[in-house]
């Protein structure tokens, strides 16, 4: 018997790597029993260590590649990853303009793992100006929050990224300097949640795409954005606690961990 499953859309970078971007994105959209389709917005050169070539592809490819996805499929939520350029993030600004009741995750990857530049100051002014309007949920860790917005209190960034459109921002706390991990929801109407995770002792490869993805299936199978958030991290926190190490870089979430149980 065929069962149908909700289709979630990623816009994604690939890494070769197997770590973080569309592999992340595919393997956590299965493991919530929704169907992952994937449009390219950038190649990639990387390693468990860093990112060392970053290849843009064509808007004019993405636009194509989404526009034939959308006409064949029921899109039930869009995840957007890596962009590598403004003219991508242009070229999804779009795409997301024809399909404005589909929810959309954004995960502003600015930076590699490693330390490598992802995003320059266009591409960051593009996020902002144009994708935030069309955002459901945003993932920024906190060092992309403070990017984003300009500020340094979180508090005051998710205020001025609310601002700027977005409907729901996540501030993620694995980069600030706490014994547990706080990752703050901030909501219409001025709610918020502080969600406290016990902080795990290694540095993780695709953490981000992980959470990002998770969020994007929940929605897809019809949960709220609190809802959807919540079992996202748990999702993740297990994939990381589960996390191996494939190489002499960071660890990759195991994010099949369900399979061993």
């Amino acid at each position: 018997m065929t069962t149908n499953r909700p289709i979630v859309l990623c816009f994604s970078g690939h890494d070769p790597s197997g770590g973080a971007g569309i592999q992340a994105d595919i393997e956590t959209i299965a493991s919530h029993h929704c169907h992952a389709a994937s449009v390219i917005t950038a190649l990639t050169e990387q390693d468990s260590r860093n990112v060392k070539k970053l290849l843009p592809q064509r808007p004019a490819d993405i636009i194509s590649q989404a526009e034939t996805l959308l006409n064949d499929f029921k899109v039930s939520s869009i995840k957007i990853g890596l962009l590598g350029h403004q003219d991508a993030a242009l070229a999804i600004q779009r795409i997301l303009q024809q399909c404005p009741d589909i929810p959309v995750v954004l995960d502003p990857v600015l930076a590699a793992g490693g330390g490598t530049e992802l995003a320059s100051r266009q591409l960051i002014t593009t996020i902002t100006e144009e994708l935030l309007p069309l955002t459901t949920v945003l993932t920024p860790n906190s060092d992309e929050a403070r990017r984003l917005a300009g500020v340094d209190d979180l508090s005051d960034c998710a205020r001025l990224l609310r601002a700027k459109g977005a409907q729901n921002v996540l501030i993620t706390g694995t980069h600030e300097h706490s014994e547990l991990v706080h990752n703050r929801l901030f909501m219409p109407d001025n709610l918020s949640e502080t969600f406290n995770w016990q902080r795990l002792p290694h540095q993780y490869h695709g953490s981000g795409c992980t959470l990002a993805s998770a969020i994007a299936a929940l929605l897809a199978q019809g949960l709220d954005v609190f809802t959807a958030v919540n079992e996202a991290q748990e999702f993740t926190w297990q994939s990381l606690a589960a996390a191996y190490l494939p190489g002499k870089g960071q660890y990759n979430p195991k994010r099949l961990f369900w399979m061993d149980a």
